[in-house]
């Protein structure tokens, strides 16, 4: 019995999650496996009606579930920054999300905005470490509001915290056991402290996986890899700034947002799976959405907690409709209602 924590969050979140919860309950029925699920109204209209976001009590009480599932965070009524350090990155530091797992895949060569790019093209994964670096939130003001203010952010990494990022990546492209190719994807020759650690504990580790083929390319020629030759990578790790920028990236080139999930890991203890668009409030309540994300979304989850062949089937359905039923992944593009994608995907699986 696995239990599952809801967080269908802000804007269309609810609606996309609603959709994700129809698919892993057909897949309950289908693979034999049972579920209880709780929602958790964390979120914009809880913030503005109580004034809060996240408290050590709610993290208390998600520690003893066997994943969370969230829809999005993020609220036009309510400050950029609020949300998602209250809650966002207070659920992944709290809980010791350390990875951010991000697969870039590529569906239906004609929903890809490059050139002559086919699904064997795209298909590689991005390791973001995701409880260090500049997101820790560490840094001060100087002479705020003067002429001589000052604002220091300071990208903070441990010889611990890197080390466990790599090593997940390192034994997940052994795993995955595609090209056996393990990318290094940083700034060496400018961030030089950072960088010196990561790049010094990267080459000390590969000794121990000599079946894995090492390279290393700087961010910025990453990003200009993934639109030119994205066939040249198969796993790629990297901090938690840079994983956050070009995971957008390799959304876009898979397809868009509509199409991408990801996972925050924590390899001993809760994890957490959602798709990486935002809230999307513009289309809150139109039945319009694009809920692929969260349903491959709920697919990781299920590979996660072990139900491999039901995560697998998710995946599989989704492949079969993006390939041959949509006209589009855009929000009100596709040819069919967010409940009726949901719909399609539970009749393929």
């Amino acid at each position: 019995m696995y239990r599952i924590a809801v967080i269908p969050g802000d804007g269309t979140g609810p609606e996309v999650v609603n959709e994700g919860l129809k698919v892993l309950g057909a897949a309950a029925k289908k693979f034999s496996f049972k579920y209880e699920s709780k929602i958790f109204d964390f979120g914009g209209e809880r913030y503005l009606k109580s004034g809060k976001t996240l408290e050590d009590g709610d993290i208390a009480a998600l520690k003893e579930y066997s994943a969370i599932y969230l829809g999005a965070i993020g609220h036009p009524d309510v400050k950029p920054g609020i949300l998602e350090t209250g809650i966002l990155l207070k659920l992944r530091f709290s809980l010791d999300q350390y990875i951010n797992l991000r697969p870039v895949k590529l569906y239906n060569q004609d929903f890809c905005p490059l050139k002559d790019k086919l699904p064997e093209d795209i298909d590689f994964v991005v390791v973001r470490e995701n409880s260090e670096g500049l997101y820790k939130g560490m840094g001060e003001f100087q002479n705020k509001g003067t002429a001589q203010e000052v604002a220091t952010q300071i990208s903070y990494n441990t010889r611990k915290g890197v080390e466990r990022c790599l090593r997940y990546a390192f034994d997940y492209c052994r795993k995955r056991n595609k090209r056996k190719k393990l990318t290094l994807c940083g700034k060496t020759n400018v961030l030089t402290f950072a960088w010196d650690l990561w790049e010094r504990t990267f080459n000390e580790v590969a000794k121990e996986y000599p079946d894995i083929t090492t390279d290393y390319a700087h961010v910025d020629a990453t990003t200009m890899w993934f639109v030119k030759n994205p066939e040249w990578f198969d796993v790629i790790v990297t901090d938690n700034m840079f994983g956050d920028i070009i995971t957008d990236l390799g959304a876009m080139i898979q397809g868009g947002m509509g199409i991408a999930a990801g996972g925050n890991i924590n390899p001993k203890g809760v994890s957490m799976f959602e798709p990486i668009g935002g809230s999307a409030p513009k289309y809150t309540g139109k039945n319009v959405i694009n809920p692929l994300a969260a349903i491959c979304a709920a697919g990781m989850m299920l590979e996660n907690l072990g139900e491999e062949k039901s995560g697998k089937a998710i995946e599989s359905a989704v492949i079969k409709i993006v390939s041959r039923d949509l006209k589009s992944l855009a929000a009100g593009k596709m040819g069919y209602s967010t409940k009726q994608i949901g719909d399609l995907v539970v009749k393929n699986l």
